[in-house]
Formats: structure tokens, C-alpha cells, sequence
């Protein structure tokens, strides 16, 4: 990456825009500094910029105060206007909703689907408790961590 130079990028510059209770870097093209925001990978950076109208090899700094806005908005109606499968909380278990999660409630659900496990005593919830691998990953040879290191000779 080429190196900016600060006489090029004006006065009225921005160095942090505040998108989605997140801080996006204003060196970074809009397209990729998105996916700064928790909840926005690259293809829904993409696809926000696509909605919102706004070139996703601009750089985020250059972006106007409308522009900005037009992001916003668009990140407010993204569930509506992308495909289902693009969500990331399809058939939530509170409200049946499809939703996508921007910030701070990616974390808070991810938090409370594990405790709703835990609390049912579910598998999931039981390997979640005791801070084992979840997901049916080998645990005799990989992942070890402390004292379990090393190979245990046959007796």
C-alpha cells in the first residue's frame, strides 16, 4: 500500500468516522473500513456501499456529511434490503425475526445464546462451562495448553 501524503487529503479530512457504535479508519477505502464495525464482513461492507449509493473506493475520510448519513441508513435497512441468507441471526429464538447484528449486539446474543445452553444443561452448554472445544474438534492431540504437553509413553 502506497504511502498518503497529508498535504493530499484536504482540511477537511476525517481520520475516525463514528459508523454503527464503531470507529472506522478514514485512511482505509469505505468498502473495506466497514468491515472495522462488528457484525460487517467484507461482502456486507459491499453490499452497504451498493445500498447507500456510495463508491466503495473512496476513501473513508473523503466521505461528506450526507454520505455518511446514506451509510447509516443503509446499515438501519439492511436486513430488509439483502437476501435472507446474508443475515447473521436468521430465525432468532426470542422473536422469530431475521435479523443482521451490528456492535455491541453481536456480542451481548452471542453471550445469552451460550448462557440460554449452559442454563438447559445442553452439550453445547456443558462444553461451553468447562471452556472445551464446542464444536467437535479433536482434543487429545491439538489445543493443549499447560502441564498436558507431551506424549504419554505406553505402560
Amino acid at each position: 500500500m502506497a504511502k498518503i501524503d497529508e498535504s493530499e487529503l484536504g482540511a477537511d479530512f476525517n481520520y475516525i468516522l463514528r459508523l454503527a457504535d464503531s470507529d472506522v479508519d478514514g485512511l482505509t477505502r469505505i468498502g473495506m473500513g466497514l468491515t472495522s464495525v462488528k457484525g460487517v464482513g467484507v461482502r456486507t461492507a459491499l453490499a452497504i456501499c451498493e445500498i447507500a449509493g456510495v463508491d466503495k473506493n473512496k476513501l473513508g475520510g473523503h466521505l461528506t456529511d450526507a454520505e455518511q448519513e446514506k451509510i447509516r441508513d443503509a446499515i438501519e435497512s439492511y436486513p430488509t434490503e439483502v437476501p435472507l441468507w446474508m443475515l447473521n441471526r436468521q430465525r432468532d429464538i426470542e422473536t422469530g425475526d431475521e435479523l443482521h447484528l451490528f456492535s455491541m449486539d453481536v456480542s451481548m446474543t452471542q453471550d445469552d445464546d451460550i448462557a440460554r445452553l449452559r442454563a438447559t444443561k445442553a452439550y453445547r452448554g456443558l462444553r461451553h462451562a468447562a471452556r472445551k472445544r464446542v464444536r467437535g474438534q479433536r482434543t487429545r492431540s491439538n489445543g493443549r495448553t499447560g502441564l498436558t504437553l507431551g506424549v504419554q509413553r505406553k505402560k
